[in-house]
C-alpha cells in the first residue's frame, strides 16, 4: 500500500524524536534534523560543517561525529518513497 504524507511525516517525527535515546549526541541529532529539513544545499553544508559530522555515504545515511559515534539514517527521511500518496478525502473514524 501507498503511505500518505501524514504517515511520513508522523514517521520522521518519531525517527527524530526517539533516536538521540539510542546512542550518539543529542546536538548531532538535532544538527542532523536540521540539514535534513533545509531545502538549500549551501546551508546544510554549513550545519554538517558546524556540527563536525563527517558525512560517510554520499546520501548521507551513514554519518559520524568528531567522537567517532555512527549515526544511520534511514531513507524515509532522505527521501520521499516513490508510492507516496495523498491522504484520502474521508475523514477517518
Amino acid at each position: 500500500p501507498a503511505m500518505t504524507k501524514e504517515r511520513l511525516a508522523e514517521m520522521r517525527d518519531e525517527f527524530w524524536f526517539t533516536q538521540p535515546h539510542y546512542g550518539g549526541s543529542k546536538e548531532i541529532w538535532d544538527a542532523l534534523k536540521a540539514a535534513f529539513e533545509c531545502q538549500d544545499m549551501a546551508t546544510t553544508r554549513v550545519i554538517i560543517d558546524s556540527a563536525g559530522i563527517v558525512v560517510a555515504a554520499p546520501d548521507m545515511t551513514v554519518c559520524y561525529d568528531e567522537r567517532g559515534a555512527k549515526y544511520e539514517i534511514p531513507m524515509f527521511i532522505v527521501c520521499d518513497p516513490v508510492n507516496l500518496a495523498s491522504a484520502p478525502h474521508a475523514a477517518r473514524a
